[in-house]
């Protein structure tokens, strides 16, 4: 009677094989995957962050210029343009010692300062094109969400309209909700900020 040794087998079947490579394609994708949003969730938020980041320079930018608006070098009031996405004034914005047209305006989502020289003697300002245009952010949503870019209050502290006196301005107020992507994480960004103009007296 023949003598039957049993016999093991060594590696594994094609079946077991194909299970395998099946299991290990699955968790490849799935970590490439999530790399893939994980990078773009980085790359989302330091696009916002710079974002914000331009914004709060132009912000900041147009509180220390609006402080010292003054007079125009042809006697023109400092204030004069009080809209809700737009606001226009003189003030040596460039620090040459000379007096620019200055305008802040929120054209949809992109919002940009215009500034304007005098030219001749007397002086005069042509309005019909800036001097020099830049762009503080391409992603405002203030206009998306009806919500003011400049408001405007009196010396008794009473918000003022677009119609009102430019001689009545006393307080400025700036806000900027910023966001590239209103649908997505992180969200928006909120800056504020406000200035009582030095040189607006009560005698002017």
């Amino acid at each position: 009677m023949a003598n039957f040794k049993d016999t093991k087998q060594i590696g594994f079947s094609f079946v077991e094989m194909v299970v395998v490579i099946g299991i290990y394609t699955v968790l490849l994708l799935a970590v490439t995957a999530a790399v893939r949003e994980l990078y773009n969730i980085s790359a989302y938020t330091t696009a916002q962050a710079n974002e914000v980041e331009n914004a709060r320079r132009g912000m900041t930018q147009w509180n220390r210029d609006a402080k010292e608006m003054t007079v125009a070098e042809d006697g023109t009031y400092p204030v004069a343009v009080i809209d809700e996405h737009h606001f226009g004034y003189y003030s040596d914005t460039d620090q040459d010692d000379s007096v620019e047209y200055v305008e802040y305006i929120l054209d949809e989502t992109t919002l940009n300062k215009f500034t304007y020289d005098p030219t001749g003697n007397p002086p005069v300002y042509d309005l019909t094109s800036p001097d020099a245009t830049t762009t503080l952010s391409l992603y405002v949503q203030n206009i998306l969400q009806g919500t003011s870019t400049f408001l405007y209050f009196d010396n008794a502290g009473n918000q003022l309209s677009s119609t009102s006196p430019i001689i009545d301005v006393r307080y400025i107020a700036a806000q900027l909700i910023v966001n590239i992507d209103p649908i997505r994480a992180p969200g928006e960004f909120m800056l504020r900020s406000s200035l009582a103009p030095r040189n607006l007296k009560d005698n002017l």
